[in-house]
Formats: structure tokens, C-alpha cells, sequence
């Protein structure tokens, strides 16, 4: 299992889980983490993982973080996320990337949404270890990078996406300056929106 999406402001998180009988079956086919991959290769083996493997997809949109974040951690919400992709596919053991700063407890984080018991392998950058969440980056990748394409039909180029990226940070605030609330694409729980919202309040009581 792995996600893609978790530290952005704007479009949804991606959750994939891949199953496969031996962790030689993804090797053999050159899969590993999505991040050292470019988009045409990426694209390349998601269709060897559709062929090959059974997956598992959470589509988390921004509203859902929101509602989630209003209760728990963004760290509960992956959690559950993940406990969900093994609940449909119910393998033996399952590796996950661990997004908990102690790997071993977000694997314990997971067991609560669980009714199913299986092994569960929870390592920091488990991408770059197994070649099995290698394959699990590249559909969340793929699947949110997709995601995020038919929201710039709709709405415009808004960059990555990531509060790191100065396309994404200027579309947020000529946004909001002239909407005066953030476009429904975005997380509104983020600091970056909040941050925005509070800067453009008060640049109004300062006109008043």
C-alpha cells in the first residue's frame, strides 16, 4: 500500500493497495517507487499492474479530509484509508509505506478499522524497499495525477497542487481574492487556505 496526495492543498489523496502471489512478480516487471519514475514510464506500468496484479483505490476528495481532520489526524485518516484497500483484498501480509514517524504505529493505527487479520509490514519509505508498494506508489500516482488533470479542465492550471509550488500558491490567492472563499477543490482544513482566509479578512477590516 501507498498514497499519493497526502501533504497537498488542492484535489484528492490517492490510497492503492497491489496483490500479488511473490514479491518477484513486481520485480520482474521494474517496479518501484513512483517518485523516480517520469509520467510516460509511470503510465507504462500501471498498465502492466492492471494486467498483472488485483488492486485495491481510495479516492479521499478534499471535502472527506476536511470532515475526516474535523475528528482525528491526518495519520488516523490514512490509517483507516489503508485498513480499507487490505479489507477488500484480504491478503496474508501486507507492506505498507508508514506515514507515522513510528512505523510500527501506524500499523497498530490500522488493526482498529480492521475485521481482518494479516501480517502487516510498516516501514518508513517502504517504497524504495519493496518492489510490491513501489507498484502500489505508481497506481495512486497515476490514478491522482489523472485526478488532477480533469480538475485543471475544469478550473484551470493551478500547478501541482502542493503548498510547496509557487503556480499553486498564486492560484489560491487570486482565487480566493476574488471569490472571497477557496475554490471546492480545496483542502479547507489545510493552513494554507486558512492562512489565506484570515490574511484576506483582515486586509478588509484594515480598508474598512
Amino acid at each position: 500500500m501507498d498514497e499519493a496526495g497526502k501533504g497537498a492543498v488542492l484535489g484528492p489523496m490517492v490510497v492503492a493497495a497491489v496483490c500479488c502471489h511473490t514479491e518477484d512478480e513486481c520485480s520482474r516487471l521494474g517496479m518501484r517507487d513512483s517518485k523516480t519514475l517520469s509520467p510516460a514510464r509511470r503510465e507504462e506500468l500501471f498498465a502492466l499492474v492492471e494486467r498483472h496484479f488485483i488492486t485495491a483505490v481510495v479516492i479521499m476528495t478534499p471535502p472527506e479530509i476536511d470532515r475526516c481532520l474535523e475528528e482525528t489526524t491526518i495519520n488516523v485518516c490514512l490509517a483507516r484509508a489503508h485498513a480499507a484497500v487490505i479489507q477488500e483484498l484480504r491478503p496474508e501480509k501486507a507492506f505498507v509505506d508508514a506515514v507515522d514517524v513510528i512505523a510500527a504505529r501506524h500499523a497498530e493505527t490500522m488493526r482498529r478499522f480492521m475485521d481482518w487479520d494479516c501480517t502487516i509490514i510498516s516501514e518508513h519509505k517502504a517504497d524504495r524497499s519493496y518492489p510490491v508498494v513501489g507498484a502500489a506508489s505508481i497506481v495512486a500516482k497515476v490514478i491522482r495525477d489523472r485526478e488532477i488533470e480533469g480538475l485543471r479542465r475544469q478550473y484551470g492550471d493551478f500547478g501541482s497542487g502542493y503548498p510547496a509550488d509557487p503556480a499553486t500558491r498564486e492560484y489560491l490567492e487570486q482565487y480566493m481574492r476574488e471569490h472571497r472563499s477557496p475554490p471546492p477543490f480545496a483542502r479547507k482544513t489545510w493552513k494554507t487556505v486558512t492562512g489565506y482566509l484570515n490574511s484576506l479578512q483582515q486586509r478588509e477590516l484594515n480598508e474598512f
